[in-house]
């Protein structure tokens, strides 16, 4: 039997259900997700396999107008999942107009290949506003299979999944059959450890910190690991340390029970808030944290 693999990109505006619909696919709680915006910043790959097939899902940032460099490096990697898919999905959602998705349609008419565009969030809304919103999807991108989805709640998902492995093209596998991900330990921890600051820190501070993973451990029985909280402003240190050092321990012990839950040993973890003022807009600090 011949073996099929190809990329399955992800495009769409943030907060649309991307790392939603990737972890669906996958069967795993692989990436971040988060219901605020701009929880993903990276490309982000996961790697579903089966005897005959190897579908390599891409989870993608947001598409948006970029504010300054970490945006502009985000919309870098959008732009390069249009390079190498092979089948692109367009994710967007109930309620979402096309005529005010420009940014979005834009880049899915400039991909040439075969398209998926997939109507997220059906289960919240009027099962007679479903179809409509279809059709206009439909007549705004013609060339893609438009088909309504619930990512949270695996509505057509497994169908979806099949249509996309039937889809693939014959190819030997990209990655080692036992892959789940292209990223190492220490970015899916810091992706943990930022994803509880999206939780429990408000307004700019999820948005102006980056987590640094410094060392990665692995012992008998436990798993050592420092990271550093960067963030761009000393009074935003003091907000993500709290009164006593209350806020970063719950930010510690939260982010540490999500690590134990992801790699199944118990872990000690020391935080540390750092400060590193505007590097967001720093082409060599960007570089040096992954972007």
């Amino acid at each position: 039997m011949p073996h099929k693999a190809g990329y399955v990109n992800i495009i769409g505006e943030p907060n649309v259900g991307k790392s939603t619909l990737l972890n669906a696919l996958l069967g795993e709680q692989l990436v971040i997700a988060n219901p605020k915006a701009q929880t993903t910043r990276h490309r982000i790959l996961g790697i579903l396999n089966g005897d005959d097939y190897q579908m390599v899902l891409s989870d993608t940032p947001g598409i948006l107008d970029p504010q300054y460099k970490m945006h502009e490096r985000m919309m870098s990697a959008v732009d390069e999942a249009l390079i190498d898919a092979d089948i692109l999905i367009v994710l967007v959602e109930m309620g979402q107009k096309p005529e005010k998705a420009e940014n979005v349609l834009k880049r899915a008419l400039r991909f040439k290949g075969q398209k998926v565009l997939l109507v997220n969030k059906v289960d919240a809304t009027q099962e007679d506003d479903v179809l409509p919103a279809l059709e206009a999807w439909q007549a705004a991108l013609p060339e893609a299979k438009v088909a309504p989805l619930s990512a949270l709640h695996g509505l057509n998902v497994p169908e979806l999944k099949t249509y996309l492995i039937n889809h693939l093209p014959e190819h030997p596998p990209y990655f080692p059959k036992d892959e789940l991900s292209d990223r190492n330990m220490r970015f899916f921890v810091s992706e943990m450890i930022r994803e509880k600051m999206l939780t429990y820190y408000k307004q700019e501070i999820p948005y102006s910190s980056q987590v640094v993973v410094n060392s990665y451990e692995e012992g008998e029985a436990l798993v050592k690991i420092q990271a550093d909280v960067i963030v761009m402003r000393e009074s935003q240190k003091g907000i993500v340390i709290g009164e006593g050092g209350k806020a970063l321990r719950r930010l510690g012990t939260e982010a540490r029970l999500a690590i134990e839950r992801f790699i199944g040993t118990k872990v000690f973890l020391d935080l540390k808030v750092k400060v590193d003022p505007d590097w967001r807009e720093d082409e060599t600090k960007l570089k040096r944290y992954g972007y």
